[in-house]
């Protein structure tokens, strides 16, 4: 019973962590608002991270700049190599970073063209074709019908 009530506080967790996301892509609507949730949320998680490097690999990251730098160079996925963490949780934590930095990022952008993409087809479906557009279709079909009617052999009277 235990593990259906630890199944559930998942799938809420999913849920919630979903909502959040649905909230930011709307505020994504137009490509100004949709830079600012994308540099938002690539702020957010590189000052976490450069502040919890600084925590979790105190040795390597003295300080909070030389663990933002670090971070910096994570999520951008530049990584020099100048500095790298040398603990197992500074290592675990950098996996994470990478991975947020690959993939969470890209999943927001992929997200937010897409909401673009939906919004503007949707745009495009409402408007219609133009008049003229439906007039030039008209004729091309006419003249289809014209060619078709002189290239079917008439029937010969035998």
């Amino acid at each position: 019973m235990a593990v259906a009530g630890a199944n559930f506080d998942v799938m809420n967790d999913e849920t919630r962590l979903e909502r959040r996301l649905d909230r930011l892509i709307e505020h994504a609507v137009n490509p100004r608002k949709a830079a600012v949730v994308i540099a938002t949320v690539t702020t957010v998680i590189t000052v976490l991270a450069g502040w919890l490097m600084t925590i979790v690999d105190h040795t390597g990251f003295p300080s909070l700049g030389s663990g933002m730098w670090w971070a910096v160079q994570t999520v951008t996925t530049v990584g020099y190599g100048d500095h790298v963490p040398e603990t197992d949780a500074g290592q675990i934590l950098a996996a994470a970073v990478m991975l947020l930095g690959i993939g969470f990022i890209t999943v927001i952008t992929a997200s937010i063209t897409g909401a673009f993409v939906a919004r503007s087809r949707r745009e495009q479906h409402l408007e219609g074709p133009e008049p003229a557009a439906t007039g030039d279709l008209r004729e091309i079909i006419e003249r289809l019908e014209r060619i078709e009617a002189a290239l079917v052999p008439k029937a010969s009277s035998d």
